[in-house]
């Protein structure tokens, strides 16, 4: 390797290193409502700073940084203006990504400096039980709007998000699909609505199950779908064709995901099926690619944030032979990294061909 190589891998390196900078501006910018600021027009820094409580000096120090990155301009000397590339950051604007920018660059990140030692102790310790180890509090305890955060970042998704697991495998034959952990029912109201002849079932904390209902009720599809407060861990109700687990198990550490799919396995009957709609990674990481980085930093986050972790196919096989279930084919939705992995009681995998439909 030439110097000048060498030199241009290590200025590489320390620019991956320094890419929290950028977020944490931006952070610091929507913490003190700059943006909301300046909603309504250009405001000179003492009304910004009177506005923010921030000290004046300090806050144009900011602003200067934020006018580099092209969140704000400095309009005339001394007054400062929100450009549109920078409107998202206000909470009231149609495409707000306030939200996000509080979740990825504050709270996450506070979890995301202890991953060193979730690495060195297996992942059977999240960073949250690192830093109550530590008499350390960590940023999402203290944020009282934590919870409300997380639903924002992680809207409900739409009929149009779900088109493409509903187009990747025949629901037509399906009299009962139990959406487990099915959130807020977009997954089972897509299905429902694209198949008049299926009936549904969800299952999920309350607080999610009430969102559902609500959610069924304008769709027309309350009288379709029976609804189940419960908790994957302890059970599983009978008397489903089709069980989906849709990004549920990578949140748990193999653990508690057997546990789940245990639960799945003794509901399931001669001819059911469970469908694990997951990101399946790739067994073997030979280059650099972003889809797969993008895969593989949401499986560090895992071990971080919840203990849990992202699979491959070699993973997924051997977890759910574990539970007794027997993998049968996994399918790619829509080009993308995410996909559907169907699988049958290991008692009766010669029973029924697969519903997944051929690309």
């Amino acid at each position: 390797m030439t110097a000048e190589i060498e030199k241009n891998a290590a200025d590489t390196l320390v620019d991956m290193a320094k890419a929290f900078l950028r977020g944490k501006a931006l952070c610091a910018a929507v913490r003190l409502g700059i943006a909301d600021a300046l909603e309504s027009g250009e405001k000179s820094l003492e009304e910004l700073a009177a506005e923010t409580e921030s000290d004046s000096s300090s806050l144009n120090r900011l602003l200067r940084a934020l006018t580099s990155l092209g969140v704000v301009k400095e309009a005339t000397p001394g007054r400062f203006a929100l450009t549109s590339f920078g409107d998202p950051l206000r909470r009231s604007a149609p495409n707000s990504i306030w939200a996000s920018v509080v979740f990825w660059g504050d709270l996450l990140a506070d979890f995301w400096t202890y991953l060193p030692e979730c690495v060195r102790n297996g992942g059977n310790t999240d960073a949250f039980g690192v830093m109550e180890s530590l008499g350390i509090k960590s940023r999402w305890s203290m944020e009282p709007d934590a919870q409300a955060i997380f639903h924002k970042v992680f809207a409900e998704p739409t009929a149009a998000d779900m088109a493409p697991i509903v187009e990747a495998y025949d629901f037509s034959r399906c009299g009962v699909v139990a959406d487990l952990g099915g959130a807020g029912g977009g997954l089972i109201s897509a299905i429902l609505t694209a198949n008049p002849q299926t009936r549904g079932i969800l299952v999920d904390r309350q607080e999610a199950v009430d969102r559902a209902s609500a959610r069924l009720e304008r769709a027309g599809l309350i009288e379709r779908c029976r609804l189940v407060a419960g908790d994957l861990l302890l059970a599983v109700p009978s008397g489903a064709d089709v069980y989906i687990l849709k990004n549920v198990l990578h949140g748990y550490d193999d653990c508690s995901a057997l546990r789940v799919l245990q639960h799945c396995q003794a509901a399931m009957q001669s001819g059911t099926r469970l469908l694990v709609i997951e990101t399946v990674v790739p067994v073997r990481i030979d280059s650099s690619d972003p889809r797969v980085e993008e895969m593989l930093m949401s499986d560090l986050n895992m071990l971080a944030v919840t203990g849990g972790r992202e699979r491959n196919a070699t993973e997924w096989t051997e977890l759910l032979a574990r539970a007794g279930i027997e993998l049968q084919r996994i399918a790619t939705v829509d080009d993308s990294s995410i996909c559907i992995i169907e699988a049958v009681s290991s008692e009766s995998s010669i029973k029924t061909g697969s519903n997944v439909r051929d690309a």
